[in-house]
């Protein structure tokens, strides 16, 4: 059953996504939204790791929180809006939230 993935929290504060891609399944999804989003600056060490994900994970990003924090979502995320997050979790069996 394949399952979106939403981060919220920092990167660099915790090991969320780094937990979260050590358990990811080859059909499953990644939903970077607050600062989770942190991720994809660039040059950074977890950005060259989301990048080498394969293709049939997917990486997205909430365009607000990339606005907000001037970061680009590269070449490998997909920004997409708040309708598009919705959309994009009933095309998920299940969505786990790292609280």
């Amino acid at each position: 059953m394949a399952t979106l993935h939403v981060l919220s929290h920092s990167p660099f504060t915790d090991s969320r996504l780094s937990s979260c891609l050590r358990i990811i399944g080859p059909d499953d999804g990644v939903l970077l939204c607050g600062d989770a989003v942190y991720a994809l600056q660039q040059d950074s060490a977890l950005q060259q790791t989301l990048e080498r994900m394969p293709d049939s994970i997917g990486l997205y990003a909430l365009q607000e929180d990339l606005q907000a924090r001037n970061i680009d979502a590269g070449k490998r995320a997909n920004a997409i809006d708040y309708p598009e997050f919705v959309e994009l979790s009933c095309r998920f069996a299940k969505v786990n939230s790292w609280l």
